[in-house]
């Protein structure tokens, strides 16, 4: 924990900064995951049962015959680059640890319900006390008054009532229903907007030596990421529905079935609509009044896909993306998890990225997707085990070897 910035081209821009990490699930994980891919160091402080996570499965990688699953590859998905401890904040010990690493933190995270944290003893005036300079990140279901402050916040119910779920979907007449994003969206985005924010927080404090707190919930995030839909209705008036793969306010962007799979096809312009039929064989589409502009496009979608379609499912994938490719039309084939991680872009790109974990082995995660050219983020310590790092943090917050062992004696720390 110390205040020295790291010398080198993988000290990262976020170097010199520490982060005490009490979130648990995905939201809080992920956003203090971006910060130590950025050089942060992060202190993930778990309660006694460990991050929920640490069940979230299968799959489980690294167990033992004795019983042990392993960790989840959901709880390795998230919590990269950081040190764990294990800590009973019920405890009057459990919190005076706390106390002191939130004291030599820049930022704290936590994704208590209301009034959570003053009931551990941490209101916002003692951790202004603890130091004037934290910026303080608190992650709630729906934020910190109002009448559903108290519900307890998950992604799956946020993309519900947020109304994401009510745009995302196949529409009624096929057979259609609300669906949910297929990763937890609402949780992913409450994180990175909180990245963006701490960060903020944080340029602010370089000006007036002041920290603050920053309070950001998961209805909030998920509606502000709503953008055209929600301007659909708060400018037009029009409650937007479900429309699968179609796109509101453009067309043609969507996916077309081929002779043997599926791909996406996105005409963002009128000159790409002019090349892209071109492209298919049927120039004299492109003057047709029903479809001369996109405005008419969108007026006569059906009529458009109805002669579409057939030229898709006569071509193979292969054949369609290779005539829009010429065309400059942006396109892409539909794809598995397997082909997009054995894609040469991909690892072009560092997308897949291993690190060695102490009880797994070489581990595979995904790669940072910023590639910033001075000070490049990097992935410098594996997911921690629980309570990995317990005695080495205890000793750095300057416990005697004595005082750590009572800690565990009396269940206040514990560690692996």
């Amino acid at each position: 924990m110390s205040d020295a910035r790291p010398e080198g081209p993988s000290r990262g821009p976020l170097a010199g900064l520490l982060v005490c990490d009490l979130s648990t699930v995905l939201a809080g994980p992920y956003c203090t995951m971006l910060l130590a891919d950025l050089g942060a160091e992060v202190i993930k402080v778990e309660p006694p049962t460990g991050d929920p996570t640490r069940l979230y499965g299968p799959p489980y990688v690294g167990g033992t015959a004795g019983g042990d699953p392993g960790e989840s590859a959901y709880y390795l998905s998230i919590n990269r680059n950081k040190r764990g401890i294990a800590l009973d904040l019920k405890s009057d010990a459990g919190r005076e640890v706390l106390r002191r690493l939130i004291a030599r933190s820049d930022v704290l995270v936590e994704n208590q319900r209301p009034g959570g944290m003053d009931r551990l003893g941490f209101p916002d005036a003692e951790l202004e006390r603890l130091d004037p300079r934290l910026v303080r990140l608190s992650i709630s279901g729906y934020g910190q008054s109002g009448p559903d402050a108290d519900k307890p916040g998950f992604d799956f119910i946020a993309q519900a009532v947020s109304g994401l779920m009510s745009i995302t979907g196949q529409p009624d007449r096929a057979d259609g229903q609300p669906t949910k994003v297929g990763v937890a969206i609402s949780d992913l985005t409450t994180g990175m907007l909180g990245a963006v924010a701490i960060l903020a927080a944080l340029r602010e404090r370089d000006v007036s030596g002041r920290g603050q707190r920053i309070d950001l919930s998961l209805l909030d995030a998920t509606v502000s990421w709503l953008i055209n839909q929600a301007a659909n209705y708060l400018v037009g008036g029009v409650v937007p529905g479900r429309m699968g793969n179609l796109h509101p306010n453009i067309t043609p962007y969507e996916t077309f079935p081929t002779a043997d799979g599926e791909i996406a096809v996105a005409v963002g312009s009128e000159r790409q609509w002019v090349r892209f039929c071109e492209a298919l064989g049927v120039a004299a589409l492109a003057a047709d009044p029903r479809f001369a502009t996109n405005g008419a496009r969108v007026a006569n979608r059906d009529a458009l896909r109805a002669l579409l379609a057939p030229l898709f499912a006569a071509r193979t994938s292969a054949v369609a993306l290779a005539e829009l490719q010429a065309a400059d039309v942006p396109c892409g084939a539909v794809r598995d998890l397997a082909q997009v991680f054995a894609d040469p872009q991909v690892i072009a790109n560092e997308m897949v990225a291993t690190v060695e974990h102490p009880t797994i082995g070489p581990l595979r995660l995904t790669g940072i997707p910023y590639k910033l050219s001075a000070t490049p983020g990097s992935i410098r310590r594996p997911p921690p085990l629980f309570g990995e790092h317990t005695d080495e943090i205890l000793a750095e917050l300057g416990y005697a070897p004595a005082e750590i062992a009572t800690l565990h004696a009396e269940g206040a720390a514990r560690r692996r």
